[in-house]
């Protein structure tokens, strides 16, 4: 048995990618995308005619609903090669806009239903802000499921359980990057590998959290750097992976044995925490590489998505 199947005993494995055509070859559960995924996706020779057909099929139409109803295409691609869920994001300008949020979601899943697919098998994702993290809320209490993603902190993790989401995305690659360039020339890379991967440390303090208290929320490692930190996290709820990483995870043939355990994780002894919207912020902003990661990652996003809003606009 290879590593890859291996892993699909413990946890739920997701292809973290827009590239549809690879995701045959792994046979994922789920899917995510996010703007960086679409762009990059939207400009090979395999996906052009999307982007032309669905720009032609709407031209006239504002030029948020358009990209809209193009993430849409591509969920719905996705969806007949998954037998699970797809994540598909509010645009990252959005951030910090809970009710915009909340209209954009719903517009969403609106086109996801007219396309014929049903709303369990979508996750709206967006940005682990303290409005995203509101919206969220509302949205769960509509019946629409959200992933919550840009996740640094174990403070967004415990407001993302208290908002009773669906689905977290801790951000592992991205954690271990900034602690990396942080240390500099004193980065020792195999004291801080595997277990000890501050970035697998994070999601396995979350991961511990949510199970001791029973918090229904899942947990979907994301961001991966190498095969270590996936190895290191098997047993979590779910792992987005991107292709290239599966299929080394495929080509591997060694044992891998399961790190995350719910029923241990119920043994520990921990605090429960709270935060209201001024503890959160506070919290975020004492941890430095949670706020410089977040702030990052929404202003990547809305870079791709201008050029996703450009490409769109030459077509």
């Amino acid at each position: 048995m290879n590593q890859l199947d291996a892993l699909k005993q413990h946890t739920t494995v997701v292809a973290d990618t827009g590239d549809f055509k690879q995701m045959g070859a792994f046979r994922p559960q789920d899917a995510t995308t996010n703007p960086s995924l679409i762009l990059k996706a939207v400009q090979k020779a395999d996906y052009a005619p999307l982007l032309t057909q669905t720009v032609a099929r709407f031209r006239g139409a504002p030029l948020d609903e358009v990209v809209d109803r193009l993430l849409v295409r591509f969920g719905c691609e996705i969806l007949s090669l998954v037998p699970g869920r797809v994540s598909t994001e509010v645009d990252a300008r959005l951030s910090f806009d809970t009710n915009a949020t909340i209209t954009r979601a719903q517009r969403l899943i609106e086109l996801y239903q007219a396309e014929g697919v049903p709303v369990d098998r979508v996750l709206i994702k967006m940005a682990s802000t303290w409005e995203g993290i509101q919206a969220a809320e509302v949205l769960e209490r509509q019946g629409i499921r959200t992933n919550l993603t840009l996740l640094f902190s174990y403070a967004q993790a415990v407001a993302c359980g208290q908002a009773k989401v669906q689905l977290i995305s801790p951000f592992v690659g991205r954690i271990y990057d900034w602690y990396k360039k942080s240390a500099g020339a004193g980065w020792d890379e195999s004291a801080n590998a595997g277990a000890n991967d501050p970035g697998v440390r994070s999601v396995r303090r979350i991961y511990e959290y949510y199970k001791h208290f029973g918090i229904a929320t899942e947990v979907m490692g994301a961001s991966f750097r190498n095969i270590g930190q996936i190895q290191a996290l098997a047993g979590c709820d779910l792992l987005t992976i991107s292709p290239e990483l599966l299929a080394e995870l495929a080509a591997n043939e060694a044992p891998l044995p399961r790190s995350l355990d719910a029923a241990a994780a119920r043994q520990l002894s921990l605090e429960p925490v709270r935060y209201d919207e001024a503890g959160f912020r506070f919290a975020l902003n004492e941890d430095a590489m949670a706020t410089e990661k977040l702030a990052e990652g929404i202003r990547a996003f809305c870079a791709d998505g201008r050029r996703l809003d450009a490409l769109i606009q030459s077509a």
